[in-house]
């Protein structure tokens, strides 16, 4: 163990004694501001004290004055006395929870912007480690049980100290020497479980501590998943969760060992006072204690002394050292994170840096093309990398087939990223992490990935809606970011999975990115998306579209028939035909992938991958680009994917 956590240790096994001096201050503060409710409190409780005098001296005045003296009316008239006592707590306790909350919710209201203010403060100065996962637990649970504990513990406290006043008072009002009896036992019980105190707040606080360690340990390795998969670190991070669960479950049988013995404290408090008196009744009878006396103190003792002490100890031993702890730990000085013990090779983030992810050197670049260098923009008809080196041709190497219509190396690229991250906030994890792409013009490029991979995010990069956290993202040459949307909708078009129809006629809708298209244009489109029997049913492209009225297929068909006119020379299609049946989504892609341009899809069907020029496999860890059989070898994900598609594994070719 490091000199740091031994220090820590040390911290978390405090007695609570340091805690105290640490919060005594800010319970002043908070107590002063809110005297109008502790007054309030006060006299509603004082309501109490008369309730828990008036039970056991009617009683006692029923039994002596009454029923022994022969007066059955006297008798009767006591009881009720004792009756109406009781009927009037309802009310008592309805205005003391009125005014609890007086004091709980500012309490709660307060523990939650301290524990923000702490977590965001740390995050806001960024840098390695900025990020304090443990305010996940303080503003969930320990805010909670900061809010219920102090609520106990006011409620038990204050029943306490009135009801025992009251008792005792009834005690002593009926005759001195009950209360020779009865305080012993009580005090007794009492030292005995203040003794468990210190020992349960350590408990508690070495509880919370595991529960800190085992909630950080959790976070970092769910966030830091792809990194424990590629380095191997995985079995590592598990035994280490082992053993945080494990020193949190020693913790809880401590905890759990000390409240046994706070239970035999509770149990000697609760019983031996009424065994004492029993014990005592020839004794006191000796001394002219009547016998209503005695049953007065019996009712004082089992109706309120002994409930009122039974919860107190309750309270201070589970809620007030639980009250204790959490506060110290909410608004207490500053702790060292918990982080738990790894070595190099277990580090994800000395494995990849902070908020990185990144395969291990052996797995980072393929054995052939291990030596490949950088590729140059375009070079070869493309190439692509992300956190892995995929396929990148050479400035020599052949071009890959595109079906027949050759990479024109002379031109500009038509889709150019350099090194480009993307990443949600400044402490996310990326979701593309130095992805160099290059499609050349007139190529059709499919992105297969599993969901949420960032094939979205791809296209609206390059689409221009969306700006990298770094890197250059260019189409036909000009970089996209920053520039007007009238510059961007000449440079492409985005069509989503949800297709954008608006009412008008159909002829709107179509020439909407090319308003002076012709006629005989929007009939040869019409005829190559094959939205011929939308059109007859709707009476011709001058008929009044209705967008309510169209299926999710129709409008996605509308929106690729406007794309195929538009003249902006690259296509992007994010899922937008995931509506479509096959036969209908093949005709529109190949149509599309026909039109004069560059086509983008991102992929709903394998099939589409399988009528592409080249695939882009996007896995989170190895990004691989080539033609169908290239990708198919090289891509154990997209070998599943193909296997799932065609029913069985897909074979190497």
């Amino acid at each position: 163990m490091t000199r740091r956590a031994a220090s820590a240790d040390t911290r978390e096994t405090d007695d609570g004694s340091g805690a105290v001096r640490r919060l005594a201050p800010h319970a002043r503060r908070f107590l002063t501001r809110r005297s109008g409710v502790l007054v309030r409190l006060a006299l509603w409780s004082l309501a109490e004290t008369g309730q828990a005098f008036l039970v056991g001296h009617g009683v006692a005045r029923a039994v002596d004055q009454g029923f022994l003296a022969g007066d059955t009316r006297r008798g009767l008239l006591w009881l009720t006395v004792a009756l109406v006592a009781v009927l009037l707590g309802a009310p008592v306790i309805r205005g003391v929870f009125a005014e609890l909350a007086g004091l709980t919710e500012p309490l709660r209201d307060g523990l939650v912007r301290h524990a923000v203010d702490r977590s965001l403060g740390p995050a806001a100065a960024g840098g390695p480690g900025g990020t304090d996962r443990a305010a996940v637990s303080r503003l969930t649970n320990q805010v909670e049980i900061a809010r219920d504990s102090f609520a106990g513990l006011v409620l038990t406290l204050r029943s306490f100290v009135f009801t025992a006043a009251g008792a005792l008072l009834g005690l002593l009002s009926l005759h001195p020497s009950l209360l020779v009896v009865v305080l012993p036992p009580l005090s007794l019980g009492l030292g005995l479980f203040l003794v468990t105190l210190r020992p349960m707040a350590a408990a508690q606080r070495r509880a919370l501590a595991a529960d800190e360690a085992l909630g950080d340990h959790a976070a970092r390795s769910r966030a830091a998943l792809r990194d424990l998969t590629a380095c191997g670190t995985g079995p590592a991070a598990a035994r280490r969760g082992a053993e945080l669960i494990e020193d949190a479950a020693a913790a809880a049988r401590v905890l759990a060992c000390w409240a046994a013995v706070r239970t035999a404290a509770l149990g000697v408090a609760g019983h031996l006072p009424v065994l004492a008196l029993l014990l005592a009744v020839p004794w006191l009878r000796g001394r002219g204690v009547t016998a209503g006396a005695l049953l007065g103190a019996f009712t004082y003792l089992v109706q309120s002394l002994l409930p009122a002490l039974h919860t107190l100890m309750t309270a201070l031993g589970a809620a007030g050292s639980r009250l204790l702890v959490v506060l110290d730990r909410i608004i207490g000085p500053e702790r060292p994170e918990p982080r738990p013990e790894r070595t190099r090779e277990a580090d994800p983030e000395r494995a990849g840096g902070p908020g990185s992810v990144r395969a291990p050197a052996a797995t980072r670049t393929e054995p052939a093309l291990a030596a490949a260098p950088r590729p140059a923009p375009c070079a070869g008809g493309g190439a692509v990398t992300a956190r892995a080196t995929a396929a990148i041709p050479g400035p020599g190497d052949d071009a890959p087939d595109l079906g027949g219509r050759p990479a024109d190396r002379t031109r500009t690229a038509a889709v150019e990223l350099r090194s480009v991250t993307l990443s949600y906030g400044v402490r996310a994890e990326p979701v593309l992490d130095s992805l160099d792409l290059c499609v050349a013009p007139g190529e059709h490029l499919a992105v297969v990935g599993p969901s949420g991979i960032g094939k979205s995010t791809l296209t609206r990069l390059v689409a221009g809606t969306l700006a990298p956290s770094g890197g250059e993202v260019r189409v036909d040459g000009r970089e996209v970011t920053g520039r007007p949307p009238a510059e961007l909708a000449a440079l492409r078009v985005l069509v989503p999975q949800e297709a954008y129809v608006f009412s008008g006629t159909l002829s709107d809708n179509l020439t909407y990115l090319r308003p002076g298209a012709s006629r005989a244009d929007l009939d040869a489109a019409v005829d190559a998306l094959g939205l011929g029997p939308l059109v007859e049913r709707l009476g011709g492209l001058d008929a009044p579209v209705r967008p309510a009225e169209l299926s999710h297929g129709e409008r996605q068909l509308v929106a690729l028939t406007r794309a195929w006119v538009s003249p902006a020379p690259l296509l992007l299609l994010d899922e937008a035909t995931c509506h479509l049946d096959p036969a209908a989504e093949a005709r529109a892609e190949e149509a599309l992938a026909r039109r004069p341009g560059t086509l983008l899809v991102v992929a709903h069907r394998l099939s589409s991958a399988v009528r592409a020029d080249r695939v882009l496999v996007l896995d989170g860890t190895h990004a691989v680009c080539g033609t169908h059989d290239e990708v198919l070898d090289r891509s154990p994900l997209y070998r599943d994917l193909t296997g799932h598609w065609q029913g069985g594994p897909a074979r190497r070719r």
